[in-house]
């Protein structure tokens, strides 16, 4: 009887033990997910709404907003693509603020010609919003490109600088900039409160060229190039830590007709088919006039999972901002590096399986 009674108190023990155990795990708390703030020259699906998609879905972020710059679209346009989009996946929750040229910019592309025949151009010949009529508002965008459907969602009724301040003024330490257009949002808030800058966790663009020729310039690559005051500004800022994504990696990243029309087959939703339809990527593949590149899902994408980076350099860089022929020109230095400048992680390669694995499994969701 009585090792009966020893061997019962022993079992009990056990699986107290075993149930002490259990509940710790459950309560124990997951681990934080990395909380993101995306600036973003938006357009339909690739590249820009592909990136952002990457950084709703996953499991390993958080979206805390996503503010729009003028660069491959005006930002009414880009407001309303961010928008619909954010509509098909069911979104309600992520904040959209829109940003504003700077006058110098609008100078700018009311010459744009004279500028192109002056310093010549590159192997690309997007202009993005320089090249097309601004529109009225973000609403008459997206009845414009929505058959004139109205939105149920808005942006909020708060400048892309000031909420940029503000996110991370309420983040601090935490958050993480993924800049994949123009700089013109992030360099006027830190016009407007430098003390952001080391409260952010890290920055992550997508932009320049360091080691080949850029693509909207024989020097400049299409992000720097639209506004290089501003990337040079914000590039110089001490951020504890800086990536850069350039044409380096985005050019040896490839998405072919197979991969295209592949990620198409698995959209079920309507308003995405039609995206993807529509999208200047469909006709030029379907010629097999390819394959072409991806840019910004690759920031996306390292930010989730940094180990797609499979080549990179720490190296100080710098943007050259004098209106020359080499305007928007991204450097980085081997040696000794110019008063002001700062380093910067520089991505050369990643893993092409793991990124369309990425985004196939985005596809599937929508």
């Amino acid at each position: 009887m009585k090792n009966l009674l020893r061997k019962w108190k022993k079992c009990c023990r056990v699986v107290c033990s075993l149930a002490a155990a259990a509940t710790f795990a459950f309560a124990a708390p997951a681990e934080a997910k990395e909380l993101v703030l995306l600036d973003a020259d938006m357009v339909e699906m690739f590249d820009d709404g592909v990136a952002m998609m990457l950084l709703e879905r996953s499991p390993e972020t958080e979206l805390l907003g996503v503010t729009v710059v003028p660069g491959n679209t005006w930002a009414e346009d880009g407001v309303a693509f961010t928008i619909r989009q954010l509509e098909g996946m069911g979104v309600k929750d992520v904040p959209v603020a829109m940003g504003t040229p700077r006058p110098e910019t609008l100078e700018r592309i009311a010459n744009i010609e004279t500028e192109t025949r002056t310093f010549g151009r590159g192997h690309d010949s997007h202009y993005g919003a320089a090249g097309y009529a601004r529109p009225k508002d973000w609403q008459t965008a997206y009845r414009h490109n929505y058959g004139g459907s109205a939105p149920t969602l808005a942006p909020v009724d708060e400048a892309a600088e000031d909420f940029i301040i503000r996110t991370i003024k309420e983040h601090p330490g935490e958050v993480t900039i993924a800049a994949i257009g123009p700089c013109t949002n992030i360099a006027k808030a830190i016009e407007k409160a430098p003390e952001i800058v080391p409260m952010a966790k890290r920055i992550a663009y997508m932009g320049g060229s360091y080691f080949q020729q850029g693509n909207v310039t024989p020097a400049a690559e299409f992000n720097i190039w639209f506004d290089p005051e501003s990337a040079k500004a914000v590039m110089r800022a001490p951020w504890k830590e800086q990536i850069v994504v350039p044409l380096d990696a985005c050019e040896k990243m490839r998405l072919t007709g197979e991969d295209f029309f592949g990620f198409k087959k698995l959209i079920k939703k309507p308003e995405f088919n039609m995206m993807m339809a529509r999208h200047y990527l469909a006709e030029r593949l379907e010629n097999q006039n390819g394959p072409t590149f991806i840019w910004d899902v690759l920031t996306a994408a390292l930010i989730i999972n940094p180990s797609i980076i499979t080549e990179e350099v720490t190296m100080p860089i710098d943007v050259n901002d004098v209106y020359s022929p080499s305007y928007g020109q991204t450097l980085a230095y081997i040696t000794v590096q110019p008063d002001g400048t700062q380093k910067a992680r520089i991505i050369k390669a990643v893993d092409q399986k793991k990124v369309l694995w990425m985004i196939h499994d985005v596809f599937r969701t929508l």
